[in-house]
């Protein structure tokens, strides 16, 4: 097996950039545009609060079923082929989102961009770990994961101006322009996705020479105790950074007075920031474990929501947009290739799958929670003041991981 000719681009890299593609169109376009297209649609729906809040549930539920199973799928059918076909269900069904007028519709067809949103993630984190050497794993799975933040600036500014001209029912447009992506980004990664260095004959990247495979047989199983470790760290990501991400807009107009473009200004920080977040801190956690790097994140992180919390001067929500966008994608990566240490490329998928369905829990109930302790204090501040302690917590949580098995 050989590594590839010093002169050319490592294969690994094509499966990096065209993950990137895959995250921006699975989570960004299929989620995290989600926000910015509500408003309009449910003023032309006629839809109450809780109508919408129900089409963003049915997405969590239908993520929440697909990461469970797309691990042992994406082992029997391959991971390009499952990934092609999730991202080409969730552009269609977003597609057909935009020429509905139907709730139960919508429901179901949102309910299947979220089954196409987990089953095209996982796998997508999963291939690219099986591509990169351990200690270059954080940095490709890091670049990968700058897709949401690009999503985010995207989105941002093309959805307003398509609704705009598109009148009372620009947001069908909306939905069907970014469906349309989303079919596009699948057929690229159809075209460019390989399911394993080995099926080219190749070494993944970083890696010098072949192990020896008595010693890869040798490897110890991941047992329950370290996935169930892993997923709480992973659980409290999923439930803080939810929180701000919900409620940090609303607070600064509610708590703080600001007007709605500033906020929005403040936030659309955050999604430029996040771009540099996976490569800085994935390649960093190759350099100092990730261990270290998990207790840096968190940190940082805690820091971010404690600023929020405190009723400090203007400069110090600069800081606090500034300490969450710097690390908001870093979590995910870091962890794709902490699973991958622990489990070996065979197994990641499936247990990536795992801590992803117990991340997913947090995501649901961080916001739940820290909404009724807003309504019961009539601020936000109790709602970061929970979500410092917790990632504080996470941090101590990751202080305490065991090495993983050598390869």
């Amino acid at each position: 097996m050989q590594t590839q000719s010093p002169n050319k681009i490592h294969y690994g890299w094509h499966i990096v950039w065209s993950g990137l593609l895959c995250i921006f169109a699975c989570l960004g376009l299929g989620r995290f545009a989600l926000g910015m297209l509500l408003p309009a649609m449910g003023e032309n729906l006629n839809l109450t609060y809780s109508q919408m809040g129900l089409i963003g549930t049915v997405n969590f539920v239908g993520y929440l079923v697909s990461v469970l199973a797309c691990g042992p799928v994406a082992k029997k059918f391959g991971y390009r082929k499952v990934i092609f076909t999730a991202l080409m269900s969730i552009g269609l069904s977003m597609i057909l989102i935009g020429k509905t007028k139907a709730l139960w519709l919508i429901l179901v067809l949102y309910c299947l961009t979220g089954m196409g949103s987990g089953a095209a993630n996982v796998p997508m984190m999963a291939l690219a770990s099986a591509w990169f050497s351990p200690k270059k794993r954080g940095l490709g799975t890091g670049f990968m994961v700058i897709g949401s933040g690009f999503a985010i600036l995207l989105s941002g500014k093309l959805i307003p101006f398509i609704n705009q001209s598109g009148g009372a029912e620009g947001w069908r447009m909306s939905w069907q322009i970014l469906g349309g992506i989303t079919v596009l980004v699948s057929l690229i990664c159809g075209l460019v996705l390989r399911n394993s260095p080995k099926s080219m004959g190749l070494l993944p990247f970083g890696q010098r020479e072949s192990l020896d495979p008595t010693i890869s047989k040798q490897k110890k199983p991941i047992t329950m105790k370290a996935i169930a470790h892993i997923g709480a760290i992973y659980f409290l990501f999923g439930y803080t950074y939810v929180i701000y991400a919900t409620f940090i807009v609303t607070s600064l107009i509610q708590d703080r007075g600001f007007s709605e473009s500033t906020a929005g200004n403040f936030w659309s920080w955050v999604g430029l920031l996040s771009i540099a977040s996976g490569p800085i801190f994935g390649g960093l956690s190759d350099k100092i474990g990730r261990k270290a790097s998990l207790i840096i994140v968190f940190s940082i992180q805690a820091t971010a929501y404690l600023l929020a919390a405190l009723t400090l001067p203007t400069p110090f929500i600069y800081i606090s947009i500034g300490c969450y966008g710097i690390v908001a994608w870093s979590i995910p990566s870091i962890m794709a290739a902490l699973v991958a240490d622990f489990a070996g490329p065979e197994k990641t998928a499936h247990v990536f799958g795992l801590i992803t369905f117990i991340f997913a829990l947090g995501q649901i109930a961080g916001p739940a929670i820290a909404g009724s302790l807003a309504e019961h204090s009539q601020s936000f501040s109790s709602s970061f003041f929970m979500a410092a302690i917790f990632a504080l917590f996470a941090a101590v949580l990751s202080a305490t991981l065991s090495p993983p098995p050598a390869n």
